[in-house]
Parts: C-alpha cells; sequence; structure tokens
C-alpha cells in the first residue's frame, strides 16, 4: 500500500500518472461477506448524509441567508437522512437558518 502511495506521489501530474491510477483501481464488489456489505452502506449513507448538508446549506446561501459557524456545525454534523430531508424543505422557506431547528 505505501508502495503505490510513493508511486503515485512520484508521478505527479503525467499521463504515466493517469495510467497508474487505472491500473491500481480495485473493483471491491468481490467482497461479499456481512462486515463488508455493513461497510458499504455506511460509506454511502454517510456520502449522501454529507451531500443532504451540503445541499442545505447551498440553498440558505443562495437565498441570501446567513449560515453562522454553529449553523453550518449543526448541519454538517447531522447524519440523519429524515432530518437533513425535512431541513432541506424547510431551507427553501425560512427567513433565519436557525429557523430550520425549530419543531413545528
Amino acid at each position: 500500500m505505501v508502495f503505490s502511495e510513493l508511486t503515485e506521489l512520484g508521478l505527479g501530474n503525467t499521463p504515466a500518472a493517469q495510467i497508474w491510477r487505472d491500473l491500481m483501481a480495485i473493483d471491491l464488489s468481490f467482497f461479499r461477506s456481512e462486515s463488508s456489505q455493513r461497510l458499504r452502506a455506511e460509506g454511502k449513507a454517510e456520502g449522501k448524509a454529507e451531500g443532504k448538508a451540503e445541499a442545505v446549506v447551498q440553498v440558505l446561501e443562495q437565498r441570501g441567508i446567513t449560515v453562522t459557524d454553529g449553523v453550518r456545525a449543526r448541519i454538517n454534523g447531522c447524519a440523519d437522512a429524515d432530518t437533513l430531508a425535512r431541513w432541506l424543505a424547510r431551507a427553501l422557506a425560512v427567513e433565519r437558518a436557525e429557523e430550520l431547528f425549530v419543531d413545528a
């Protein structure tokens, strides 16, 4: 693993580096154990949550609403898909970012 990292770093941003990356790409779909499937599912869920959190912040900012560091941290710290979906819907209508967190 260290060898492949050092090789890629040494190749820099060259055509050879892209060839190296293509050769080193690993298809991990052959890992079928329960643990592998669980880890893959967790990774997907984390990625989706990060994407939704980014979308919430982006909608607020595009609407000209100030997003404080505290609000940004709370949004980015949330991993619950349902909560993030609710916040994303609210981001379309709130006047202040803090209103995302008010339970109706």
